[in-house]
């Protein structure tokens, strides 16, 4: 199957499809500006010292917690501020969610990527809202998706003329609290658009930690490794300086602290698979 089909440029240093690998990386929810902080300018030191393509991801509204109870984040308002602060201080690149049609526009003002979530993944009119800004639309797969159908989502994105849109995997629903990967998936979609690996949330047990999702980050090396190995375009990695503090997904986040060796390690088999 066809590879680094149709390369989607998201500014003048991020092309996601070219032979450079993106790593799209950061805190699961957008704590605080100092932890965001701490993350994009340790990331950033990181990818350019390996040469990866980096964009900051973090959610400024996490809306499908498990729990009603759940920390969320910052909101919109207080969000796009953080955002526009931390890409003004560190001249990031920045990628977060939108989950409603109406909140697009607003995004846009300041990220460079707007993601659509699995859960939402089929949504037409927020495809159609985040398509009309212009900007590059990440559409994350579905759980309950089959790879085929996401060119779906990717047609919804370019029927407002925008051609810049990914695609995400990050493992499907099999039985309860647990997923899958099917790496059959990657080349499918790659068929489609440019296609990046979430490698935490694919070793997340969505509400299997009572109220809360688990997950099992010490099998994110192997599933990594998997995914470099048959081809994509870039890596989506949730970071934080200490999980076990974290609000949101700390089971299936990799320690910042071992970023630089993780992605060493991806970069190696990346390697490998683009010498075919």
């Amino acid at each position: 199957m066809e590879k680094f089909r149709n390369p989607v440029e998201v500014n003048k240093s991020i092309i996601v499809g070219s032979k450079t690998p993106v790593i799209i990386a950061g805190p699961c929810a957008a704590e605080s500006y100092e932890l965001c902080k701490e993350v994009g300018m340790e990331m950033k030191q990181i990818s350019e010292q390996l040469n990866f393509q980096y964009i900051f991801k973090s959610s400024f509204d996490k809306a499908n917690r498990t729990s009603v109870q759940s920390y969320r984040g910052p909101g919109l308002d207080e969000g796009i501020k953080l955002f526009e602060k931390l890409k003004g201080e560190l001249d990031l690149s920045i990628l977060t969610d939108v989950h409603e049609s109406g909140q697009c526009n607003r995004v846009a003002e300041v990220v460079d990527v707007l993601q659509i979530p699995a859960f939402l993944c089929r949504q037409t009119d927020l495809l159609i809202a985040a398509g009309k800004t212009g900007k590059t639309v990440n559409v994350k797969r579905g759980q309950f998706m089959a790879p085929e159908d996401m060119q779906y989502g990717v047609t919804k994105v370019k029927s407002t003329g925008n051609e810049k849109v990914f695609l995400t995997e990050r493992g499907a629903t099999f039985g309860y609290n647990n997923l899958v990967v099917d790496y059959r998936a990657l080349p499918i979609m790659r068929q489609y658009a440019p296609v990046i690996f979430d490698v935490t949330h694919s070793v997340q047990m969505p509400g299997a930690a009572g109220g809360s999702s688990g997950g099992k980050r010490e099998f994110a090396p192997y599933l990594a490794r998997a995914a470099a190995a048959v081809g994509v375009d870039g890596f989506f990695i949730e970071t934080h300086p200490n999980p076990a503090k974290a609000k949101s997904d700390g089971p299936n986040m990799i320690p910042l602290g071992e970023m630089k060796d993780f992605l060493k390690m991806i970069l190696e088999y990346f390697r490998v698979e683009l010498g075919r």
